[in-house]
């Protein structure tokens, strides 16, 4: 009985010195990766992110929209192919989703809650751009600059949809612009820095 007792006193102790020796092993980790500078390496800050537009059911429109960090604002550039000449509605949506008909992607990306409106509106989405216009072949391009457009915080753009619409976004109409029906979608995502499109 006496020898049970020790036995099991000494692989408690054992228990107990191993768990010291694998504190003092991190502990020892830790203290080694903080002298060759590891713990507290941070992120690079986002300046590009990039999103692909991929055409929805029965739709032909593709392309790409690049968003960089310029001086306190985001520039946006877009090319899109496969649109119908005139304006459409160009806004960035709450989900980062495709789908057939374009709906995984919600509506207008709008973490303040404002009233949908023009781009340059003083009380806007986020997510409204207003509209992209297509020439004769189809082809849109698009050059803007946005204070309202972040990479980071609780208002950030990374991992939501870029919408092209059917119709041209009135500017007005609550909640959308009737803008109609969604023709492709982008998933905004963090771009080399270097990249040119």
């Amino acid at each position: 009985m006496v020898m049970r007792k020790s036995v099991a006193a000494m692989a408690i102790c054992g228990l107990v010195m191993a768990g010291v020796v694998g504190l003092g092993s991190a502990t020892a980790q830790q203290e080694e990766a903080k002298n060759h500078g590891h713990a507290d390496v941070k992120a690079a800050p986002v300046t590009k992110a990039v999103a692909s537009m991929i055409p929805t059911k029965g739709s032909e429109v593709k392309g790409w929209v690049m968003f960089t960090k310029l001086n306190g604002k985001v520039e946006v550039r877009a090319e899109l192919t496969g649109l119908t000449p005139g304006d459409h509605g160009f806004h960035i949506h709450e989900f980062g989703v495709w789908s057939e008909d374009g709906m995984a992607s919600g509506g207008h990306y709008n973490p303040t809650d404002m009233p949908h409106a023009g781009h340059d509106a003083d009380q806007r989405h986020v997510g409204d751009l207003g509209n992209i216009t297509a020439n004769e072949d189809g082809v849109a391009t698009l050059v803007l600059e946005d204070t309202g457009l972040k990479f980071d915080g609780p208002t950030s753009i990374l991992g939501r949809g870029v919408v092209v619409h059917e119709k041209a976004d009135d500017l007005k109409s609550q909640p959308s612009g009737d803008a109609g029906a969604r023709l492709a979608i982008g998933v905004i995502g963090v771009a080399n820095a270097n990249a040119e499109k």
